[in-house]
């Protein structure tokens, strides 16, 4: 069965995020529950940012939003299709017409695939690079300006343990995006550096989340047997979750992390370190 995440109380924290505004793309749950993208927008809104939360479906959107509103917090939804250039300007202008401006831009759209390159199909290859590092350039193409105006920001890009070590699925089409991810990341972090903007990479290892029941079951027989497998894989015994991102977000975005430029955070329990 799907395990129920709970979301940490929202206690009283020093505004880390105070008067910044986040953009947050794929900030929809893929289903109940938290995901990356939710958590981190709850996070920055708790941190003290005001909160643009775009997600393809605007429903999925106006939830996270909506959650956010709960708390008391300031958010908006708006939908978007990141592969599209004409959506994320129009996303962009939403951003700027409620809040006036874009401190953190947080890249969290990304889907998988099965299959190494004999199974994966050229549609399917195409489409994975679409969504996964298109959406980056075009997000990044349409805030730099705003961010090289203000001579600040920050960008998170959400990567994968997968894009710099075997985790053991075969999808190659994943791997070889996320990695482009990380090249790309770092690429902008130099590039702009000395413009007050910084780039960083989180690098999630698995993560118990709503996307993992509808696009990483497959490889199983059962729900059961997958989250058992799972957690096999940690060092920890066990599976992340969306908040484990988005705490590692909401400091990569605040001035706690001001010197920290181009890296890759790996937020994987030490998976990483293993040799097998």
């Amino acid at each position: 069965m799907e395990t129920t995440i709970t979301a940490p109380a929202a206690t009283p924290t020093r505004q880390r995020l105070a008067g910044r505004v986040a953009l947050v793309f794929g900030a929809g749950s893929d289903g109940d529950g938290w995901g990356n993208g939710k958590a981190a927008a709850a996070a920055y809104a708790r941190a003290g940012a005001r909160v643009v939360a775009v997600d393809r479906v605007l429903a999925a959107a106006q939830v996270t939003s909506d959650t956010i509103r709960s708390e008391g917090h300031e958010a908006t939804a708006v939908a978007a299709d990141v592969t599209r250039w004409a959506d994320v300007q129009r996303a962009v202008q939403a951003a700027l017409d409620a809040y006036g401006r874009i401190d953190i831009l947080h890249n969290n759209v990304g889907i998988t695939s099965q299959g190494g390159p004999v199974e994966t199909s050229e549609e399917t290859w195409d489409r994975v690079m679409e969504v996964n590092v298109k959406s980056m350039f075009l997000t990044s193409k349409a805030v730099l300006p705003l961010m090289q105006a203000q001579q600040s920001g920050a960008i998170i890009n959400i990567g994968a343990l997968g894009g710099v070590r075997w985790t053991g699925y075969a999808y190659c089409a994943y791997a070889a995006s996320k990695g482009a991810v990380n090249s790309f990341t770092q690429s902008i972090a130099l590039q702009y550096a000395a413009e007050g903007i910084r780039a960083n990479c989180i690098l999630p290892g698995v993560m118990d989340t709503p996307h993992i029941y509808r696009q990483i079951s497959g490889f199983y027989a059962s729900h059961e047997e997958m989250v058992a497998a799972r957690h096999k894989l940690s060092p920890t015994g066990r599976m992340g979750d969306g908040w484990d991102v988005a705490n590692a977000a909401v400091f990569l975005a605040s001035d706690e992390a001001r010197y920290i430029n181009g890296v890759e955070l790996l937020v994987d329990g030490g998976m990483h370190a293993r040799c097998h």
